[in-house]
């Protein structure tokens, strides 16, 4: 057997032995997770509350953005609705307030997921329209996989 012969059948043979791909695999999608930015970020200690009004200590947005609370069921965040949101302009922002705009009154323990919004068309106005089945018009603000968002208990 000739040396051409013998690595031909070799290649062969560990290519039947390696695992199939399929040709329109694609590569996993990356994990996404939520917290704060380098550029955004909504800081959570000191959260306050007066009736309905949830006061956040500090928030900053890189871009004019929405600061929108979607409440929880079932323990898990219902991201198709909202029940607050407040616009900010670039920058740093202290005391900011949001007031939970829907029944009932938020009580000790009530559980939202606080999250920015870009303001994707500078209307000032926040566009919570689907653009398709998990996006709205005025997106979610990310940092690479981060998005910028928290879980958090009324106080």
């Amino acid at each position: 057997m000739t040396l051409r012969l013998a690595v031909s059948i070799l290649f062969f043979a560990c290519l039947a032995c390696a695992p199939a791909v399929a040709e329109d695999a694609k590569p996993a999608a990356p994990k996404l997770s939520m917290g704060d930015g380098e550029h955004n970020r909504i800081v959570t200690d000191g959260l306050a509350r007066d009736g309905r009004v949830l006061t956040f200590r500090e928030v900053v947005v890189a871009d004019n953005s929405w600061l929108v609370l979607h409440p929880f069921k079932d323990g898990k965040p219902v991201g198709a609705i909202y029940v607050g949101a407040t616009y900010l302009a670039a920058g740093t922002h202290e005391n900011v307030e949001i007031t939970v705009q829907t029944a009932p009154e938020p009580e000790p323990g009530v559980m939202y997921l606080v999250m920015l919004h870009q303001d994707v068309n500078n209307d000032e106005t926040f566009d919570f329209v689907f653009v398709d089945e998990r996006n709205v018009l005025d997106k979610a603000v990310f940092e690479g996989t981060t998005m910028i968002a928290h879980a958090v208990a009324a106080p």
